[in-house]
């Protein structure tokens, strides 16, 4: 199996991940709701007025990590990425979901905004190791 569909595996389709920003020099950690798309991208929703938006302003890069199972052995990746937080009426309603409502009610919400994360490097670790994919 090709490096790009291991990955995939790993972050396809929806999940959670661990998403950190950087702080004032501090590293900062949340979970996020994601979707993995075929070219590696990952795509979260969140409020426009939260702390992790200031930090993609401030600095558009984070760090992500997705495991895939229930075992420690499972795969899980590693993702360096830029981030790009996107308020743009058009982006926001392809990517709204009805899973969104309790937190948003509409897509027309000011407060939604997307994250688009963009990999640069993704770190995929199983039980043979590990292999690094490098990427824009």
């Amino acid at each position: 199996m090709e490096l790009k569909e291991k990955i995939l595996e790993v972050i396809g389709g929806e999940h959670v991940g661990a998403v950190a920003t950087v702080s004032d020099g501090e590293p900062a950690v949340r979970f996020m709701a994601l979707v993995g798309d075929d070219d590696l991208t990952l795509t979260g929703a969140t409020m426009k007025s939260s702390r992790k938006v200031r930090q993609m302003r401030e600095k558009p890069a984070a760090s992500i990590s997705v495991w895939s199972g229930v075992s420690p052995s499972d795969p899980y990746v590693v993702i360096s990425s830029g981030a790009q937080v996107l308020e743009d009426q058009k982006t926001k309603e392809a990517f709204w979901n009805p899973k969104l409502e309790p937190y948003f009610q509409t897509p027309k919400n000011p407060e939604y905004v997307v994250i688009k994360f963009v990999p640069r490097r993704i770190e995929y670790y199983s039980m043979m190791g590990m292999e690094i994919w490098e990427g824009r």
